[in-house]
């Protein structure tokens, strides 16, 4: 059987975009997000956990206990239907049924386990549980130019519109893209959490092959070319952890190749520094993803 979670963990996702859009802002016409006192990109956490879901729903489709609560157009109330629908919780009452029926959802849906949930609707109410893996937005390393790159449709979308006197004209539209951006996530994993939501091993190694392969599967013409990069973990020998985590994280530092005379349009552009020197007692590096 596989083993609850019973270490902390913290780790350095880094990850590019050539040409395309990593996270659009529909406040901001849908451009490439970006911190606008210092231009340099972010991309929300919500964004990184929706490529995460997708990728596992992918490989495990809603084969139980990998389903994923969180889908796209998804009617929360009915997937808490199903647990409402469990024998064990319809003879249950009050706050004990709804405590159950949390143990369920978690127990049955892979995202609920890892990022936690708020499930307490008046209709099938199901609490809400924190989850033991977080993330932060992630930023690039240096500053973003986002561009609008104007684009012309070579049809016309009716038969109106090709008979008009316009109809020779080309629709004109825009692509919103930043030509290149290396972006850095950092991730938090909750043992004590770990054992609220039943997070495993099995559930980890999961949420490692997302990160590392999940871009593969998220094609789009609007996201031009994206692709993970290094992932490094941090890993502490027990629950409570051995040391801060913006010390362990720190450890890994990303600096240009060149003297940065020029804009950078490639990963190979930039260079790694990961320090395993005098790690504090506890703490073993793991290396999931390195070029």
């Amino acid at each position: 059987m596989t083993k609850v979670l019973d270490n902390r963990y913290e780790f350095v996702y880094l990850f590019d975009v050539e040409n395309g859009n990593p996270n659009g802002d529909p406040d901001a016409g849908n451009m490439p997000r970006i911190d606008p006192e210092t231009n340099f990109g972010i991309v929300t956490d919500v964004c990184l956990k929706r490529k995460i879901r997708n990728y596992v729903e992918i490989l495990k489709g809603r084969a139980k206990p990998f389903d994923i609560y969180v889908q796209e157009k998804a009617v929360l109330a009915e997937k808490q239907s199903e647990a409402y629908g469990n024998e064990t919780i319809k003879d249950a009452e009050g706050a004990n049924k709804i405590a159950k029926a949390r143990d369920w959802m978690c127990k049955n849906f892979f995202d609920i386990r890892t990022f936690g949930a708020v499930m307490s609707l008046k209709e099938n109410n199901c609490g809400q549980v924190r989850g033991p893996v977080q993330m932060n937005f992630a930023r690039s390393i240096e500053p973003v130019l986002p561009l609008d790159v104007t684009i012309t449709r070579m049809a016309v979308a009716t038969t109106k519109e090709a008979d008009s006197q316009f109809g020779d004209n080309r629709t004109m539209g825009k692509k919103s893209i930043i030509p290149y951006g290396l972006y850095r996530a950092e991730g938090f994993i909750s043992g004590h959490l770990a054992r609220q939501t039943g997070f495993n091993d099995e559930d980890l190694s999961l949420l490692w092959e997302a990160l590392i392969n999940m871009f593969d599967h998220d094609r789009s013409a609007a996201r031009g070319k994206m692709a993970a990069r290094a992932l490094a973990v941090f890993k502490h020998d027990n629950i409570l952890g051995n040391a801060q985590a913006h010390e362990l994280l720190g450890r890994l530092k990303v600096a240009r190749a060149n003297s940065g005379d020029y804009p950078a349009r490639s990963f190979s552009d930039y260079e790694l520094d990961l320090d395993e020197s005098n790690l504090p007692k506890g703490i073993t590096i793991e290396k999931k993803l390195w070029p």
